[in-house]
């Protein structure tokens, strides 16, 4: 039996094209209806009615923009009151580039859609989900939540929230029959690159996966109950050896004292 709610609709944020699109063209053709959101609407329109030629897909198109607090909180009244069976947080800013160099509106726009939009839709959806004991929720991280980087401090540090705050999500519905998966993109071939005014090149052309493989891939995690996917990672011991470390250090901080490093058992400097 299929992880995924058949019995409702499922919402896919930034569905016109890459990530958000790929997942609306299988989870149509799995037979599920769709709300797909996204600014565009022409290409929304476009996606939606492929959907339903191909595959007669119940779905509808959802114009907003999730920068717009009106528009989003329009969408958090009707996740929680309609009859949605799983939401897809894909909608994201790529926000590269140095912060002193970046404007205030790029870096609002970054922490707007990949943490406060996010949340907000994550809340909405989980006080459905929790009065019913059924749902899913799917966010889309990214590997660049571990890497701290030059030019990458807005957007590693927003998907560092987002790995910290499903995991914790997780933790508070694992006696639950809601369903939460985090997905860890690496390099994909979507517009991400391109509608910031890159390449792409800043990684091997061999690290990128395609949209329709990651989610192929995302799918199938979630259909063998992973909580955590990382889709182009080959040994999924790499994954369980970083969290033993994770524990291993939290666990080490509770020591209750101030280590010798820092003066406490020199008696030079008592």
């Amino acid at each position: 039996m299929s992880i995924i709610p058949k019995d409702g609709r499922i919402l896919i944020t930034g569905a016109s094209s890459g990530i958000g699109e790929a997942y609306a063209i299988k989870l149509a053709g799995r037979g599920h209806k769709l709300s797909l959101l996204a600014r565009r609407k022409d290409r929304l329109e476009a996606l939606a009615q492929r959907l339903r030629s191909d595959f007669s897909a119940d779905a509808e198109t959802i114009v907003a923009d999730l920068e717009d607090a009106v528009h989003l909180g329009r969408l958090e009244e009707r996740l929680t009151r309609d009859d949605f069976s799983g939401v897809i947080n894909n909608a994201g800013a790529g926000g590269l580039g140095f912060l002193a160099d970046s404007s205030t509106q790029s870096v609002e726009r970054t922490v707007t859609l990949n943490i406060v939009a996010l949340t907000r839709l994550s809340r909405a959806a989980l006080i459905a989900f929790k009065r019913k004991n059924a749902g899913l929720l799917v966010n889309i991280g990214s590997v660049l939540a571990h890497a701290p980087s030059p030019g990458g401090a807005i957007y590693s540090g927003s998907k560092a929230f987002v790995l910290n705050f499903t995991r914790s999500l997780q933790m508070e519905f694992a006696e639950t029959d809601v369903s939460i998966q985090l997905v860890m993109p690496g390099p994909v071939r979507t517009e991400f690159f391109s509608s910031q005014g890159m390449d792409g090149s800043v990684f091997p052309a061999a690290a990128y996966l395609s949209a329709d493989e990651l989610v192929e891939a995302a799918l199938a995690g979630l259909e063998n109950r992973e909580l955590v996917t990382v889709p182009s990672l080959p040994d999924l011991q790499s994954w369980e050896r970083l969290e033993t470390i994770r524990r291993e250090f939290l666990a080490a901080t509770m020591s209750g004292k101030v280590a010798d490093r820092y003066g406490a058992g020199d008696p030079a400097l008592e």
